[in-house]
Parts: C-alpha cells; sequence; structure tokens
C-alpha cells in the first residue's frame, strides 16, 4: 500500500507552537518515516550514528574551549539530536522511548545524589566523590555485572582518558603510587625502556614501550589533578597558533615556509612564544 500523505508528526514538527522538544521529537519521527522521511536517515542504526554522536561531544568542548556560547547553544543542540535519534531508533525496535532515557538519568542521578534528596550529611566534594563510586558499584551489582572495579569504563573512550580512569578506579583499593615524584621515577624508567627499544630497532616493542608512557603520563595527570585530554588540547591549540604565526610571518616577509630553514623557523616560534607572554 502506497502512502499519500505525511504523518501527524511531519505536521507537529512545523507548527512553531508546539513546546520545542515535542517538535524535535517530531521532527526525528519525520526523518525516518518510511515513506516521507529522509532516506539517509532511515537507512541509519545505532552503530552508524555512533561516530556522530561523538563527534557532536568534541564540538561542544570545543565550543566551550572558545568561550564561544552562541557556539555551544548550538552545538549542544546538535548532540541532543544525537539522543533524539538514537531513542527513535530504539522506539522503533520496540527497546524504549526518549521518555524512559530522560527518566532513567533523573532517576540515577537523584540515587547518587542523597545529600541533595535524602538524608545524607557528607556534603563535601571528597566525599560525595566515593559516594558517587560505590553507588555505581552497587548498580553494577545490581544489573549482575562482574564485580571488577574496572567495570563501567568504557573501552571506546579516548585512550588518554580511559587510561586516567581505570587508573583512578585502580586507586580506589591503594593500587597507586602515593605521590606524584614516584610517578616521575616510573616515568623516567619507562623513558629508558623506550630509548632501549628504539636502539634495538623493535617497532613493535617501540609501540609498546610508548604506550607505556602515555599511560605514565595520565597516571601523572591524575596525581596532579589535571584533566590530560584537556591539557592536551591547551597543548594542541598553542602549537596552531605558534606555527599559524610562523606561516604569517613568513608569508608577510615574502618566504615560503617549504624552503625556510629549521632554524628561521624556530626563532619565529620563540617569538611568537614571548609575545604570547608578554600579553598574559
Amino acid at each position: 500500500m502506497t502512502a499519500t500523505a505525511p504523518s501527524s508528526v511531519h505536521a507537529i514538527a512545523l507548527d512553531e507552537t508546539r513546546p520545542p522538544l515535542e517538535r524535535l521529537l517530531a521532527l526525528m519521527g519525520s526523518l525516518r518515516d518510511r515513506d516521507f522521511g529522509c532516506p539517509w536517515d532511515v537507512e541509519q542504526d545505532f552503530a552508524s550514528i555512533a561516530p556522530y554522536t561523538i563527534e557532536e561531544a568534541y564540538e561542544v568542548a570545543d565550543a566551550i574551549d572558545r568561550g564561544d556560547i552562541e557556539d555551544l547553544r548550538d552545538e549542544l543542540g546538535d548532540l541532543l539530536f544525537q539522543v533524539v535519534f538514537h531513542s527513535q531508533i530504539a522506539k522503533e525496535g520496540g527497546h524504549f522511548v526518549f521518555d524512559d532515557v530522560a527518566r532513567a538519568i533523573t532517576d540515577k542521578m537523584i540515587r547518587r545524589h542523597p545529600h541533595v534528596f535524602a538524608e545524607d550529611e557528607s556534603r563535601t566534594a571528597a566525599a560525595q566523590t566515593v559516594a558517587w563510586e560505590d553507588q555505581k558499584a552497587r548498580e553494577r551489582t545490581q544489573k549482575g555485572r562482574s564485580q571488577s572495579l574496572l567495570d563501567d569504563v568504557p573501552v571506546a573512550l579516548p585512550a588518554l582518558k580511559r587510561a586516567g580512569k581505570l587508573t583512578k578506579r585502580a586507586a580506589r583499593v591503594g593500587f597507586d603510587w602515593p605521590d606524584a615524584e614516584r610517578v616521575f621515577e616510573k616515568f623516567e624508567e619507562e623513558a629508558r625502556e623506550l630509548r632501549a627499544a628504539i636502539a634495538a630497532g623493535d617497532q613493535e616493542n617501540i609501540a609498546e614501550e610508548l604506550g607505556d608512557l602515555l599511560f605514565v603520563c595520565a597516571n601523572l595527570a591524575r596525581k596532579l589533578g589535571v584533566e590530560p585530554e584537556a591539557a592536551l588540547r591547551g597543548t594542541n591549540a598553542k602549537f596552531d597558533r605558534r606555527f599559524r604565526f610562523i606561516e604569517e610571518t613568513m608569508k608577510a616577509e615574502g618566504n615560503r615556509i617549504e624552503e625556510a630553514s629549521l632554524d628561521a623557523m624556530e626563532a619565529l616560534w620563540i617569538e611568537a612564544k614571548a609575545a604570547e607572554k608578554a600579553s598574559t
């Protein structure tokens, strides 16, 4: 049987008098309509849109880093759209709907904030961090998952971020260095092992030892109270600014960066660095 008119969700999506979230949910239903929807949207499934969900989360973080509030609003909308997209696919499969997603996170946050929603005198941030992890462990047990402290540390996380989360979990039972100085000692040890692997020309071992060194860096960041992903994003942005300064300066002087010597580029790098420090 061939459909002859768009479904009612199409009209709701176009009705600007409706509540924004109702319109968004209707929009998603309309896009996924098998007869009148968008062919690309109709073809998608959880796995195919997962990379876009991750990308949108990074774009939210980027807007925050840039301090662009208007862009942050738009990027949060894009991220919300991803949640609605996944929820629509789940609805079509008879698994759950958007309201179930909203209800689940609300209930979870109430459980994990007894100092706000129940009688609990442990109101310090440190106490709540412990209570939060304890509650997560109880939830894992209730779901029938294994008892490992490392449960629920997603494999799909950026490797540096996952390293920090893994070591944070292990530290809960005392599997941790006592202070940052001991982590520096481990860093030096891993650096020596990497040098040895490089000297031996063993590419597989080089990759392994470099991974060990990066893991120690993530551990050091945790001991120092620094978010490693944020720290590296900051360094990436700094490199971007200074390299662009080199490019722009050389172009203004009529020089091609492809033909520049390393010494000339390094001199401009130092100039860019000095200019940044002078402006702070």
